[in-house]
């Protein structure tokens, strides 16, 4: 199925996790290493740490639409949680090239999954989590809502970073 011939909702869809993973990735470009890792507010989050974060968050939702529940279970250990807080800096060795060129990846996942997954209404149970209510389901629409949310919202995250980093604004 080429983009072309795809419903209009899955253009959309497509259409609009392309701008604000534009807007995103934008916002980090001509960064070095360093400034990436560098926090310019009070905050903990950089701007490496954002794109590695909104990277694994849309990939774990993605195998929630694939495999269900147990993809969305919390770490329940100190490594697992370890690695979730982690998931939001540059680690040494680590690089923003390679952050977005995984980014690329998980990208193209998502939008072969948007463009092939059967039906949008597919959906499982969330986990038992404090910041899901008892009870919820998520259909895959839900999902890719969420991820254009997501990545909306860390976008702007980015995008007061970079400013406090060295004056650039990614609109304006």
């Amino acid at each position: 199925m080429t983009d072309s011939t795809l419903s209009p909702e899955r253009a959309d869809l497509l259409e609009t996790l392309a701008v604000h993973r534009w807007f995103l990735r934008h916002t980090v470009q001509g960064l070095t290493d360093e400034q990436a890792r560098q926090r310019t507010t009070a905050g903990e989050l950089t701007l490496g740490g954002l794109v590695k974060h909104v990277a694994a968050t849309e990939a774990g939702w993605v195998r929630f639409i694939l495999e269900g529940t147990e993809a969305m279970a919390p770490p329940s250990d100190t490594a697992g949680a370890d690695r979730w807080t982690d998931g939001f800096r540059l680690l040494p060795g680590e690089t923003l090239a390679g952050v977005l060129a995984g980014y690329d990846d998980v990208a193209r996942r998502t939008d072969d999954l948007v463009r092939t997954l059967p039906d949008l209404d597919v959906a499982h149970p969330l986990p038992e989590a404090p910041w899901f209510p008892p009870g919820a389901t998520r259909s895959a629409r839900r999902v890719f809502l969420h991820i254009i949310a997501e990545t909306a919202q860390h976008a702007g995250h980015a995008d007061i970073l970079r400013e406090s980093l060295d004056g650039q604004k990614t609109m304006g």
